[in-house]
């Protein structure tokens, strides 16, 4: 993200969603663990659902994603940097996908209960 943008997101509390696709996403012991790759909207709710963060491989190759509840992330206020608070090795563990692989149905109320709860969030349509 531009400089601007950061101080726009602290100032106003938007940001355009091509400023966050491709940003780099870091845990709280300033580890990478990759980076954004798309963000999912709710169009019923009118609210962004998820983050899809790539992560793993080598130059692009042998990434996995990970479907991450929006509210799992902050933008740094230091840094042009998103923050989800996990460990690398949970991320790791985590339940994932193959880009080039059917993607989960994120309209899936089950499957999205599992994913918030993983990442220690309520689900954003019960808040």
């Amino acid at each position: 993200m531009q400089e601007t943008s950061s101080l726009v997101a602290e100032k106003y509390g938007v940001v355009l969603a091509s400023k966050v696709i491709g940003e780099a996403v870091i845990n709280r012991q300033n580890e990478n663990l990759g980076k954004i790759h798309e963000l999912v909207f709710d169009a019923k709710q009118g609210r962004l659902a998820y983050a899809v963060l790539s992560f793993g491989g080598f130059l692009g190759v042998g990434n996995k994603l990970f479907a991450l509840p929006w509210a799992s992330l902050q933008f740094s206020a230091t840094e042009n940097k998103l923050i989800l608070d996990v460990d690398k090795e949970k991320l790791k563990l985590a339940p994932g996908f193959d880009g080039s692989a059917k993607w989960p149905d994120f309209a899936d109320r089950t499957w999205g209960t599992s994913i918030h709860t993983y990442y220690g969030q309520s689900p954003y349509w019960n808040v």
